[in-house]
């Protein structure tokens, strides 16, 4: 079958070694957050984590402490290697070709990165993902999803870049977001949503926040 090349979508700065180094320090990620929010959806002792996305590996560095096995899986070069230097297990590779080795992963975590598939691709994707969970298994999934009604797109977009950072180096800037909305295939949460059940996911818990981040937990279950 073919395959949407995730390496050449996933924007040209995640695979230069300079942008890479920055990235962890641009993005102001409360870690301890993201590892309390996967501890509570299943993170343990006796569970294998998957990070589908994971950049540099912050998270799922963090989330090693708290869980049998971590694998990080990337589908650039250079955000890989920043994972191994952590230490960490790492797979180049993406959400359309990751194969997993070993016992299946009771929870898959990915965080800002399911937007760079169209939504085709992301209806694969997660189809993918329903079927490496052991049975019973979690998906936390975050991401820019547009929680907001379409006649409403010009008012909550510009919402958002007003609030963007001013500088590179302190966030993702004005003309970074835009660029975003234009280029990248973040998508509505209603659509995003009916891809999550037609994958075989229940969505347990949901929230949104400002119109433009959203976090779903998801359970797998039998498809319809």
């Amino acid at each position: 079958m073919i395959r949407f090349d995730e390496r050449s979508h996933a924007g040209p700065e995640h695979l230069e070694p300079e942008y890479v180094a920055t990235y962890d320090a641009k993005t102001h990620l409360d870690v301890d957050a993201q590892v309390d929010l996967l501890r509570t959806h299943g993170l343990g002792p006796n569970v294998t984590l998957v990070d589908l996305g994971a950049g540099t590996g912050l998270v799922a560095a963090a989330a090693a402490a708290h869980c049998r096995r971590v694998v990080v899986v990337d589908p650039s070069p250079a955000m890989v290697e920043a994972a191994r230097s952590r230490g960490l297990e790492a797979v180049e590779a993406g959400f359309l070709t990751y194969e997993h080795r070993g016992e299946p992963p009771e929870v898959v975590y990915s965080r800002h990165a399911l937007h760079h598939l169209p939504d085709f691709w992301k209806g694969i994707a997660l189809s993918r993902i329903h079927d490496l969970l052991a049975p019973q298994g979690t998906l936390v999934l975050q991401d820019i999803v547009y929680s907001f009604e379409p006649d409403e797109a010009d008012e909550k977009l510009e919402e958002w870049f007003a609030n963007a950072a001013s500088t590179p180096d302190a966030g993702w800037t004005r003309i970074e977001l835009e660029e975003h909305v234009r280029n990248e295939y973040s998508t509505y949460a209603w659509l995003l949503e009916a891809l999550l059940n037609h994958a075989g996911f229940e969505i347990i818990d949901t929230s949104h926040r400002r119109g433009i981040y959203g976090t779903y937990a998801c359970t797998t279950r039998e498809r319809r």
